[in-house]
């Protein structure tokens, strides 16, 4: 990472051991997934993408934003209910923090949703964690 990028905050890295005990955190080994959104000018790209709904096969065009930051894949809340798509109750929560490190307003990611992606000619089957990412309907980082 070059120096430019971290000493203006754009990327973070997120140690589970240092999450304080705002959620009281005694496992070290704690699943984190880290939502990082640049929001700057010109540092947004933002690609539309398909998404296939695994048990009816209906079709969802979606604007997703590309976040190279982001350690996984998310989609809004709202956004999942509204287009139907089928739930998963996790194992085990996720913690998650924005960029800034602060707690998301949505407390810990605790579903997932299953689907295939379409994006020109490549197709893929991938999960997404749900979380509250505002007016972004979904983010695709690097799990």
């Amino acid at each position: 990472m070059s120096s430019w990028l971290a000493s203006n905050n754009l990327y973070s890295i997120l140690y589970p051991e240092k999450l304080g005990n705002k959620f009281n955190c005694t496992n070290t080994t704690e699943r984190v997934r880290d939502v990082q959104c640049t929001l700057q000018l010109l540092r947004e790209v933002w690609i539309k993408v398909g998404l296939e709904k695994l048990e009816n096969h209906e079709g969802v065009a979606v604007r997703a934003l590309l976040d190279s930051g982001a350690t996984g894949l998310f989609m809004d809340t709202t956004f999942a209910r509204e287009k139907g798509f089928k739930i998963k109750k996790l194992k085990k929560p996720l913690l998650v923090r924005n960029v800034d490190r602060t707690v998301n307003t949505g407390g810990v990611i605790t579903h997932q949703v299953e689907y295939n992606m379409f994006f020109k000619e490549h197709v893929e089957r991938a999960r997404m964690d749900i979380c509250n990412l505002g007016k972004t309907e979904m983010i695709l980082g690097i799990p």
